[in-house]
């Protein structure tokens, strides 16, 4: 993605994350920094993101892309993102992508 779009200001994961973190933990770090997530966890994450946000936790937004979207589609969409939108509208929404 960087490749494709410099500007963009992301962070992978690995860089940040420990590999024991709790879903909660991640939606905190993420709200700490001010940092839009993008996960490919279908499963866990947009329902601890639900009781965060029902629990009164801001969050900057979550963005879930499934592991079955073809790479190049989800670049796409997250290049699109970026062009199109300011931080502030993503604020305490889950996405699912594609749109």
């Amino acid at each position: 993605m960087l490749r494709r779009e410099p500007t963009i200001d992301f962070q992978a994961a690995q860089e940040r994350l420990g590999d024991a973190m709790t879903d909660t933990e991640v939606l905190a770090l993420s709200a700490a920094e001010g940092r839009i997530l993008i996960s490919h966890d279908v499963n866990t994450l947009p329902k601890h993101f639900g009781h965060c946000v029902a629990g009164g936790q801001a969050s900057p937004g979550v963005l879930v892309i499934p592991q079955s979207v073809p790479l190049a589609r989800a670049i796409d969409e997250l290049v699109l993102i970026w062009w199109a939108s300011e931080a502030e509208e993503w604020h305490n929404l889950l996405v699912w992508l594609p749109l």
